[in-house]
């Protein structure tokens, strides 16, 4: 059978804007349609084209996408995506530069966008597709982006004035979807009982480490400067360390009695398995506040605007903003993308659309003792956030609790596969979060994010 295709490319169109691209949509003829999102060029593989055509009509799927290389100093890279899933809800997930719609299905998602985006309409358009038919990964390398030209003006630059704007529509958006899909929550929360008194302390600092020698002592500094009217410790977990990680704290933990010291029994613990150590022991406080060994807390009030922000905000979950430092007196900006996406009101629907929602984390211990960490390296803090924001609002300090030390050889960007695990992990959690999400029976309520 003989098909017709059309061809769209991004940078002759500002599809991002939901005027044009319902424009360019309507006036479509052909059975599928390639989306260039990228304004670069591609050069395809052999057969590559009738390849992805082949996937997407031999499954229905509303939308085919695939792996793809990327030219990078002269050398073919390998960039592998991931499956789509239904809490694959951010809006930076990478689907390649080119993708594949079967039209129909394109234009019933377009007709769907009821609100005029400027920014938001691919990743609106996305979320329309995945109600309507499946969004499909092609486990095959089926071209190569070029090369791009540094000299060429950065679009992302030219729009930092409109970042909060473009947020606020990826918000609303993500927001829409979420009652389409009947997951959205609305703004009714649990209330929460501080009174208990039956902790040892009001507060403890939960560090969990390995081979940490390098940090360790500064981030342990940084917490006995801190200048509270309450009683507080810090409870470290040895993720059974081989430097001299051990011998630095038990040196610390006999000069104060307040750092309690733990070496689990299992040496298969992962980061949240440790955690889970130091927030299910007896001297665990009312508070759970997370420090990372590598981290150092930016002045000696942190613990007690924390503290404070708990019975100011009456939630169960704090989170702060961190700030690099690179050890030589250059600090770096606070992480701003986890504050212009934040939104109070909404941050419970909204954390669907995040990887981080920020950091430091600090727990009400009765409540994180009832979830528990998943034990894993990454995202066992954003498990713990979602199942909490399921109930409970999520509290926010919107200033840099604590510093990120950066030095030689100890701070790497994460290599691509491991971003991809990692991104795999949170999509999954989300997609479990989304159908947790739909078992609750939300009383309907006039809608500020109706789309």
């Amino acid at each position: 059978m003989k098909v017709s295709v059309a061809h769209i490319r991004n940078g002759e169109y500002n599809l991002t804007k939901s005027e044009e691209l319902k424009k360019v949509v309507t006036q479509l003829t052909a059975d599928y349609v390639f989306i260039y999102l990228s304004p670069t060029s591609i050069e395809w593989g052999k057969y590559a084209e009738e390849r992805m055509l082949q996937v997407i009509m031999d499954t229905g799927a509303g939308m085919v996408y695939s792996d793809y290389y990327k030219m990078k100093d002269g050398y073919r890279k390998a960039c592998p995506v991931l499956d789509y899933q239904e809490g694959s809800l951010r809006e930076d997930f990478d689907f390649g530069p080119v993708v594949l719609y079967k039209t129909s299905v394109l234009k019933r998602a377009v007709s769907r966008i009821k609100i005029e985006y400027i920014y938001a309409s691919l990743y609106a358009l996305r979320l329309k597709v995945s109600q309507i038919a499946k969004i499909i990964h092609i486990n095959e390398y089926l071209y190569t982006e070029p090369e791009q030209d540094s000299s060429l003006p950065n679009e992302k630059k030219s729009e930092s004035g409109n970042i909060r704007k473009r947020e606020i529509e990826m918000e609303t958006a993500c927001t829409a979807h979420l009652k389409d899909i009947s997951a959205r929550l609305d703004s009714v929360y649990e209330s929460v009982n501080f009174h208990d008194t039956s902790f040892p302390v009001e507060a403890s600092v939960i560090v969990s480490v390995k081979n940490g020698e390098k940090n360790i002592e500064e981030a342990l500094r940084s917490v006995w400067m801190q200048e509270t009217d309450f009683s507080y410790n810090i409870i470290v977990v040895d993720n059974h360390s081989t430097d001299s990680t051990a011998s630095i704290i038990k040196k610390w933990s006999m000069e104060d009695e307040r750092l309690i010291y733990i070496l689990p029994d299992r040496k298969d613990l992962k980061t949240g398995g440790c955690r889970n150590e130091a927030i299910m022991s007896p001297h665990c406080g009312k508070f759970a506040i997370q420090l990372n060994s590598d981290c150092v807390y930016t002045d000696s009030q942190v613990l007690s605007k924390i503290v404070k922000s708990f019975y100011k905000q009456k939630t169960p979950m704090i989170i702060g903003i961190d700030r690099m430092d690179d050890f030589h007196s250059e600090n770096l900006s606070p992480k701003r993308s986890n504050i212009v996406k934040w939104t109070l009101e909404n941050g419970r629907n909204n954390i669907l659309r995040m990887n981080e929602p920020g950091t430091p984390y600090a727990f009400f211990t009765p409540i994180l003792r009832s979830i528990k960490f998943p034990d894993t390296d990454d995202g066992e803090n954003y498990a713990v956030a979602l199942a909490i924001a399921r109930n409970y609002q999520i509290g926010r300090i919107y200033e840099p609790l604590h510093l990120r030390q950066r030095c030689e050889n100890s701070y790497t960007e994460p290599g691509l596969c491991k971003l991809n695990i990692c991104n795999h992990y949170k999509d999954s959690l989300r997609s479990q979060e989304l159908l947790a999400r739909k078992r609750i029976i939300v009383k309907p309520e006039p809608d500020m994010w109706e789309d």
